[in-house]
């Protein structure tokens, strides 16, 4: 398992790549960041691990506390993961991703791509204050 989430994220970036992104890897610790056009996509990644679940778990607070709040109008936030902890990925609600512009990708043994689910926003508001309101 070892060495698996290198695995991950550099068939996730080979991809991007091909989709006409600019990639950048471990930007202010967010291990993806790829630019195109005028959209922005951070994502976090997981390899295999003991604990997929927890680390799942994991792998979202860590893409939710890096939220760049000056770019919440543009970007888009990913979930990538090997293609056993698909299951876990998928136990936020759809609702709560598409709400968050979150999309999962699965990466499987071969290195091949999955969007499994789009981040297209929900109606509702998509401006995020920077701080709640007193």
């Amino acid at each position: 398992m070892r060495g698996d989430e290198e695995r991950v994220v550099s068939a996730f970036c080979r991809w991007l790549d091909g989709q006409g992104w600019a990639v950048q890897r471990e930007v202010d610790f967010c291990d993806v960041v790829a630019r195109r056009d005028d959209e922005t996509l951070y994502a976090e990644a997981k390899g295999r691990t003991a604990a997929i679940g927890l680390d799942v778990d994991t792998l979202y607070g860590q893409l939710l506390r890096r939220v760049p709040l000056h770019d919440t109008g543009s970007a888009r936030f990913g979930v990538v993961v090997p293609t056993e902890a698909r299951a876990a990925a998928l136990r936020v609600p759809e609702a709560t991703r598409r709400l968050l512009r979150v999309t999962v990708y699965v990466v499987d043994e071969g290195g091949q791509v999955e969007t499994v689910s789009a981040s297209a926003p929900v109606d509702g508001p998509t401006d995020f204050p920077a701080s709640p309101s007193t």
